[in-house]
């Protein structure tokens, strides 16, 4: 645990509500707390360096901090009012982890009875006291299985036994013990599954599958559950938990007689494959009962659960920017960054600034693969970061705050839910994404690369509104309409439905539209009906992925549409922006080259005072405006017939390497486009006309923001985005499409 953490009960606030800030402090110190309008995020010092303003705020102090730890690890909890007496319990289960000294909870009632796997697999049952009974052989691996517990405290008899589903090889285990009998009832009604609780804490939480969890009043013998198993596996008992129910919610469905329904904790994944998935359906929906099963990790984590240490209610007046709560207390600081948005139905200006909320939390501390794997990496970081003054602290170890979507889970299957009710580090001000000590590029990425575009817009004296995507999900293309021009930021990658569909209402109904970044609108993501601030990705066929979804999960729990990308969902990128995303190498930069005909189409007025070939060879990200993702045009996928490419990069080497996406792939020598790889391998400035005056205008490249601040913001990507926001914001500038479409 770092000494000082928190986070913010939303990232997205308005004038007049209220803000809460939930903080755990290990200092021993007091903690001071000030809000910021935070200007630029960025602490290389070659560019601005971090810029905040001090904010006149009255904040609330609701509790003193103390040291809170993160209760980590996904399990199921059912309030259970039977007495202690005879039971007997029976599942299906698939374990997926196996770790020197660890233990794992099936199923679970203090002071009654317990079953559970020790280091090596095998089965541990007791009588919830000093009797334990261990099984000789071990349960495998990603394998179902059947597993059961009786235990009678009047005749004082244990057992426990597993066996495989019919047709497997293995012929499974079982074993018994005897030991003194009590009356005594149980100390906790609550039963949990996955997860032992003793109190209020957790412990030796289950990494795997389970479904049909069932139990009876009754201590069945060996023969009588192996026959209940045989004969009816998923058959009647006085509780019996349904998980093929309420996928889309943390509910869990008992069917029984005394309907003794159970909730979920921490979000595990659900729409699984269970035990009888037969791949005639890849929809959970449209066979739910095939995906009946609960994938538990002990590294799920979807709220910290911390209490308000702090609360701020938006003054009226605030105007809409990016703020930040800083904290301190002794030597130790933190900052936790926040968006003021407008009062709803009101704009304070003609410009909207799209925030990419979504995108920062699926990458909410992101542990790179670099620094596990290379020390030399990790030092690096270290050092640039002491070096700079930058956030200090990096998710590689931290893994106790849960990791990114980005990550896999222990047992190495993929992190489908994100959640911003943690605290979030590379959503911080003077976060370092890649050290770079020898160029001394910033190597930042989302929000504090954002910051670039914020410090430009307020150096050139552009008045903007920030809204976020939380808005636009929620509100739609009524939050969009009344602004003259919206911009995204660097990355906005991840949307709902809602989202792309609000910023293609305002893009057809007049709106003009800048897109500044690279591999955006890339990921179909859903969120939670029940709580806000819970986003689910599954990573389906297609795309540049760090996991893979497993065959017939590619669709979401929360909502049970089809996840994955957009271009799978029939909505490529090009279809909104004109450009989607190509290719991909290391976080390094280039230069544009301006086309032949460029000065001299119709959009040749986004190029003025800019006398050279090539534009962008500098800046803070990479070096250089078209770097590390990069988006083209493709008029198969939708890019207008009318649209006009200015300038397209260049020096980006396969050897370097980059990478085309795999979703254009079709054999190690052939492109779904029918090109060799060097020549979809760039980045494409792109202007369009659209319905109703509107207009877009998309730079295809992460890095292209990070070229602003250069030379005092005075340069060629300067100069260009400052033609594009002048004439957009004019409303005497005419958009019109081409008759010849």
């Amino acid at each position: 645990m770092i000494p000082l953490a928190g986070y913010a009960d939303r990232l997205s606030v308005r004038p007049g509500q209220t803000i809460a800030f939930k903080v755990a402090n290990a200092t021993g110190q007091p903690v001071d707390a000030e809000v910021v309008r935070v200007i630029c995020a960025d602490p290389n010092p070659a560019g601005p360096g971090i810029l905040t303003e001090p904010v006149a705020a009255e904040i609330s102090r609701k509790t003193e901090p103390e040291a809170w730890s993160v209760p980590i690890g996904s399990y199921a909890e059912i309030d259970l009012p039977w007495p202690s007496g005879p039971v007997t319990f029976a599942a299906l289960i698939m374990p997926t982890r196996r770790k020197a000294g660890l233990t794992q909870t099936i199923v679970d009632r203090q002071g009654d009875f317990s079953l559970a796997l020790d280091a090596d697999g095998h089965l541990i049952a007791g009588d919830g006291e000093t009797t334990r009974v261990t099984v000789r052989r071990p349960v495998p691996l990603y394998r179902w299985v059947h597993v059961w517990l009786s235990v009678d405290a009047a005749n004082g008899t244990i057992a426990t036994g597993w066996r495989p589903l019919a047709g497997a090889a293995n012929s499974g285990d079982d074993a018994h013990a005897t030991f003194s009998a009590s009356t005594a009832d149980a100390a906790t009604r609550i039963l949990t599954l996955a997860a032992a609780k003793r109190d209020s804490a957790t412990s030796d939480h289950f990494n795997g599958r389970i479904e049909n969890p069932r139990m009876w009043r009754t201590a069945w013998s060996r023969e009588a559950v192996l026959e209940r198993l045989a004969d009816d596996p998923r058959g009647a008992a006085d509780a019996r938990w349904d998980f093929a129910q309420q996928i889309t919610t943390s509910k869990i469905v008992d069917t029984g007689p005394e309907g003794l329904h159970g909730r979920l904790v921490n979000t595990p994944t659900r729409a699984v494959r269970g035990s009888n998935w037969t791949g005639h359906e890849m929809s959970w929906r449209h066979a739910p009962g095939e995906y009946a099963a609960i994938h538990f990790h002990d590294s799920d984590i979807d709220d910290c659960g911390w209490p308000t240490a702090f609360e701020w209610t938006v003054p009226a007046t605030t105007r809409s920017a990016q703020y930040a709560l800083v904290l301190k207390a002794g030597d130790a600081t933190e900052n936790i960054p926040f968006f003021v948005v407008p009062e709803k139905g009101k704009r304070s200006a003609d410009l909207a600034v799209i925030v990419s909320t979504f995108t920062y939390t699926v990458y909410a501390n992101h542990a790179r693969p670099e620094w596990a794997l290379d020390p030399a990496w990790q030092q690096a970081w270290r050092d640039q970061a002491a070096e700079w003054g930058a956030y200090p602290h990096n998710p590689g170890d931290h893994p106790e705050y849960g990791w990114s979507t980005y990550n896999t889970h222990t047992d190495k299957s993929g992190i489908a839910i994100a959640s911003w009710h943690r605290p979030m580090f590379n959503v911080r001000v003077g976060y370092l994404t890649y050290p770079y000590p020898d160029i001394r590029a910033s190597g930042l990425r989302h929000y504090p690369a954002d910051s670039h575009l914020i410090t430009w817009l307020e150096a050139k004296g552009y008045d903007y509104d920030i809204i976020t995507d939380w808005e636009l999900h929620t509100e739609g293309v009524d939050v969009l309409k009344d602004y003259r021009v919206v911009t995204t930021g660097s990355h906005p990658e991840y949307h709902t439905r809602e989202t792309r569909d609000a910023v293609h209402a305002y893009r057809d109904q007049g709106g003009r539209f800048m897109y500044l970044g690279g591999n955006g609108f890339y990921w179909k993501v859903a969120l939670s009906e029940e709580r806000d601030g819970l986003i689910e990705i599954r990573r389906a066929e297609g795309g540049i992925r760090a996991w893979a979804a497993e065959p017939g999960e590619y669709y979401n729990q929360f909502d049970g549409e089809y996840g994955g990308l957009w271009r799978r969902n029939g909505l490529p990128p090009q279809e909104l922006t004109g450009v989607g995303f190509t290719a991909q190498g290391n976080f390094v930069g280039s230069h544009y080259r301006i086309l032949d005909d460029a000065r001299v189409s119709r959009a040749a007025w986004i190029l003025e005072g800019v006398s050279g070939e090539s534009f962008g060879g500098h800046g803070l990200s990479g070096h250089g405006a078209a770097g590390f993702e990069l988006d083209r045009t493709d008029k198969r996928l939708g890019t207008p017939e009318h649209a006009v490419v200015l300038a397209r990069s260049e020096g980006h080497e396969p050897e370097a390497p980059w990478v085309l996406v795999p979703e254009e792939r079709l054999t190690h020598i052939t492109t779904l486009p029918g090109e060799p790889d060097p020549q979809l391998i760039h980045a494409d400035l792109t202007f369009f006309e659209t319905p109703n005056n509107g207009a877009v205008f998309s730079t295809g490249s992460i890095t292209f923001c990070g070229s602003l601040p250069t030379n005092g913001y005075d340069n060629d990507v300067s100069t260009i985005l400052a033609n594009v926001v002048d004439r957009f914001l004019d409303p005497e500038a005419e958009f019109t499409i081409p008759e010849s479409d």
